[in-house]
């Protein structure tokens, strides 16, 4: 077994593609300062959570924006739903009483004018 040759692995280049090399075999790869993410190129379900880790807050606030980020969502939707109903019903009521009004006004118009 030891005089086998070693395989070849999977490695990462530092422009972040993988190849199938040596890591012996590579130049000396320089170290970089710190990786830096900014919040506005997060994908939208992450913002939350990198703010969140970011501020050392911990797993428990991320924990919470990740369940009731999208139990917010849901339920805001559901009360501009209900809202927009409410609103569509008063239109219709509305619209009802207008009619009727003036279909009494009218007709009691009219037989105003005969009687005289």
């Amino acid at each position: 077994m030891e005089s086998l040759p070693e395989l070849t692995r999977v490695v990462r280049l530092p422009d972040g593609t993988h190849v199938y090399a040596d890591p012996t075999a590579l130049p000396a790869q320089q170290s970089t300062g710190p990786q830096v993410v900014h919040i506005h190129q997060a994908p939208p379900d992450r913002t939350v959570q990198r703010v969140v880790l970011g501020s050392g807050v911990g797993a428990g606030a991320v924990a919470a924006g990740v369940y009731f980020g999208p139990l917010l969502v849901g339920d805001l939707t559901a009360i501009a739903e209900n809202l927009a109903l409410l609103a569509f019903i008063a239109l219709v009521l509305g619209w009802a009483v207008v009619t009727v009004t003036r279909s009494v006004t009218n007709s009691t118009s009219k037989r105003g004018r005969k009687a005289r």
